[in-house]
């Protein structure tokens, strides 16, 4: 049990560190500064308002995927009104080269930017991700997170930690703040500061997952039985591990 827990934490642990790392780079710059925000998250939720959704991707997230010189035409392009011609001329080769490997319609979670039509819908007004995509992205949340801290709660609900109320605070403390997480998402397209939500509900799962992963851990391989529990289970001194 005990190589089956470590197992199943060492994969946990790994991943959320890839998860925090694809909300940073899918989610940060959107403002134009380096680093994550609140006004990046106030962005990819309600969008800037301003510019549009290509523009914001290309000054933020897709920034270090096309050379200055090919992101500065395709932007001007865009601000004049995106035409069809000089798109024909200028921008779909561009395109071609740099983006539809990725973006040509076949992966749903990325937006098509195969051909004029498709490519026109992201020039418009940016007013951050639509309900269609919240809607995908939370249920996806929902049910998957949902798994994760059950199975690291689940691990934790063995370790020794007292006083109780405070082992099952951190136990449901994840799941509350992911339903402050998602919410939030939808709120802040409504209300800007939302956005601050947003931010506590990921860093309240976040310190959650750290601290049951780091005490199921250390007690699962370094920390001596505590005399509590050796007490209880008859013996007078308690061994480590």
């Amino acid at each position: 049990m005990r190589v089956l827990y470590t197992s199943v934490l060492l994969l946990l642990g790994l991943g959320y560190v890839f998860a925090l790392t694809y909300v940073f780079f899918s989610q940060s710059g959107k403002d134009g500064k380096a680093g994550l925000s609140y006004e990046d998250i106030v962005i990819t939720y309600s969008g800037s308002g301003k510019g549009s959704r290509l523009e914001s991707a290309l000054r933020g997230s897709m920034q270090n995927m096309l050379p200055a010189d090919e992101i500065s035409p395709i932007i001007t392009w865009v601000q004049e009104g995106a035409g069809r011609e000089t798109y024909e001329k200028t921008i779909r080769p561009t395109l071609d080269k740099r983006c539809i490997s990725c973006h040509d319609g076949s992966n749903p979670h990325l937006p098509n930017l195969n051909g004029y039509d498709n490519l026109k819908k992201v020039t418009e007004r940016d007013t951050g991700a639509s309900i269609s995509t919240l809607v995908r992205v939370s249920h996806i949340h929902l049910f998957g997170l949902s798994f994760i801290f059950f199975i690291v709660g689940l691990i934790f609900s063995h370790a020794y930690v007292r006083p109780i109320w405070l082992k099952c605070v951190v136990v449901a403390l994840p799941f509350a703040a992911v339903v402050m997480d998602v919410s939030s998402w939808y709120f802040t397209k409504l209300f800007h500061p939302f956005a601050y939500i947003v931010m506590a509900g990921g860093g309240l799962m976040g310190l959650c997952f750290a601290f049951m992963w780091v005490v199921s851990m250390y007690q699962l391989w370094f920390s001596p039985t505590p005399l509590a529990v050796a007490r209880r289970t008859g013996r007078e001194t308690p061994d480590v591990g």
